[in-house]
Formats: structure tokens, sequence, C-alpha cells
């Protein structure tokens, strides 16, 4: 059934909820099938305008575990649909950031038992998120997933420009679920194929989500080294191309300098000049992007609060390391 049926006029998403409900008495195997496709293509297109544009992120939050969950009994009954299996990489990835991770930042430096445990939740969340990018990919090039460890460069060169969106959410769940684990070598040891990933997609299409993929960069640029010269200008090309391709519409990548960059540096002052701009930023201005842009305000304010407790110089001093590397 296409995704964009309609029934006597009514999208099929309006339907939802009946149609869910009918999928629990429906025995006979092809009507069921029809009605799984239809809910299964309803979900996957267009119905994350809803929470994309939506003002209460409290209300989101609370509506998004239903919505997993049923993606993943859908995938039961389809484990091969393609658009189930990139939302489910999608959703459970925005779900860890913005609802397990971000209220955990809070108590980082209050509750250490507490931002820990947040940590080993959202490593498992992002590799149930990967899991499903790796089911997605797989689908597109049959034997990645047994090839992607072994020759990564080899396993991604099948991608094309219409895989990027997998791509993405395969790579950004891996090298998150890295990031909450790092004395995981096994886990570590894959970093190799996040790689390979990323490359991939900024290969293909650089410009994909406004400059996703270039926010990626601007904190994986500055994640597995020291701060070092090439590093950061690395991840300022990044920053500077994210701002481009976004059009001044998000203020993910101003957050993400502060909290990758400036910390790393030990910029004060520029930290807190991105985040008071982030801060000031209407976020009724372009409703397509209302619920991430509030989501990066809550960080930014995050950030901020515990501004005593990321900073060890001054404000206007430059972090040793980075000033030295700056003197040869």
């Amino acid at each position: 059934m296409c995704s964009d049926c309609k029934l006597q006029g009514w999208p099929v998403r309006v339907l939802m909820p009946g149609l869910l409900f009918l999928l629990l008495f429906i025995t006979g195997c092809s009507i069921r099938s029809l009605a799984v496709n239809a809910v299964a293509d309803a979900l996957t297109s267009g119905s994350a305008d809803v929470y994309a544009s939506d003002d209460d992120p409290e209300l989101v939050g609370q509506a998004l575990p239903f919505g997993l969950k049923t993606i993943e009994s859908l995938l039961q009954a389809k484990p091969t649909h393609p658009g189930l299996l990139i939302a489910a990489a999608s959703g459970f990835v925005q779900y860890t950031y913005g609802y397990v991770l971000l209220p955990a930042e809070n108590t980082r430096f209050t509750d250490i038992k507490n931002w820990r445990l947040a940590r080993k939740r959202a490593k498992r969340l992002f590799l149930r998120a990967r899991d499903y990018g790796l089911r997605a990919l797989e689908l597109r090039s049959p034997g990645f997933t047994s090839l992607i460890r072994k020759d990564p460069e080899r396993a991604v060169l099948a991608f094309k420009k219409k895989d990027v969106e997998a791509l993405y959410w395969t790579g950004v769940a891996w090298a998150s679920a890295i990031s909450m684990a790092k004395d995981d070598m096994d886990l570590v040891g894959d970093l190799s194929a996040v790689d390979a990933l990323m490359n991939r997609a900024l290969e293909l299409d650089e410009t994909w989500g406004e400059g996703a993929l270039h926010e990626f960069y601007i904190a994986y640029s500055m994640s597995r080294n020291e701060a070092t010269e090439a590093n950061l200008k690395e991840a300022e090309k990044h920053f500077k191309r994210a701002m481009e391709l976004n059009g001044g519409r998000s203020i993910g990548p101003l957050v993400s300098y502060a909290e990758n960059i400036c910390v790393k540096t030990q910029n004060r002052k520029k930290f807190k000049a991105l985040l008071q701009q982030a801060l000031a930023f209407d976020v009724d201005q372009f409703p397509e992007k209302r619920l991430t842009n509030i989501l990066a305000q809550k960080k930014a304010a995050m950030l901020l609060s515990n501004i005593e407790n990321l900073f060890f110089v001054e404000e206007g001093e430059m972090e040793p390391a980075l000033r030295e590397t700056k003197s040869k």
C-alpha cells in the first residue's frame, strides 16, 4: 500500500489509532499484512514533522517511547521494511540524546552515580539504534554487516546518495555508543567502521540534513585526540559549513562548538558568547526546527550553569597544550 494512500480524504496517519487497534484482531495473513504495511508506511511518511514542530519537549518525550515500541512491534511483522528500520535507528538516537542524556547531564557534577547509570542506558539504546541501521544497510547491500568490521572502506563503496540517511543514523548511533564507553576496547575498535560510514555519507552528499553531517564532525573532530591545531581547524571548518547549510535555522552547531571546542581549548569567553547567542534565538521563527532548537537551548542553559565546573582557566586565557601547539 502506498505511503500517501487516503481513506475518504483522511490521511492514514490520522486513522493510526484505529489501525493499530484492528491489528490486534486481524487473523487473516494477507489482510493483516496489508494492514501492517499501511501502518508502517504511514509511520514513515512525514509523521516526524508533527514532533519536529512541537513546542512542548516534555509531551514529545512522553509520546516517543510508545512510538518507538510501535515501530519495533511492526518490525516483528515486517523485519525488512526499510523505512521502519531507519525510523527505529533515528528515533532511538534522538530519544536517547534528548530524553536520557540531556536530563542526566544536569546531575553530572552533583550525582555521579545517576550520571553513570544514564550513560550505561544510553549505550544500550545507541547500540539498539545502530543495529537497526545496520539492518537497513544490509538490505541495500547484502553482505555489508559481515564486511564492515573486516574491510570498512570496501564495505561502504556500494552505497549511493539515496543511502546517506541510513549511513548517517547508523554512524551517529555507533559513534555515540562508543563515546558512552571508551573503556570498552571491543567497541572502541569499531571506530574505523564509524569513520567509513560517515566519510562515505559526506562524500556522497555533504549537504544532507542541512549540514547534519558537518555538525556531527564538530564533535567528532575533537573527540579522538588532544586539542591539536589540525583537529581544531577541521572542527572549525565543519562548524562554518554546518552554519552555511542550515541557513541560520538551527542553533545546534553553536552549542556543539561551545561544548566540544571551547571547553577543550578552555575558551571561556567564546563559550559564553555562543551559548548566549543560542539562548537568544527565537525558536518560533522556524517551526520545522522548533523541537530540536528548544532541546539545544536546554543544553545551552545546562552548559552555562556548569561553567565553573568546565573551565579551569580565567576568561581570555588559553588551554596550555593548545597554546604550545600554536606557538610551533
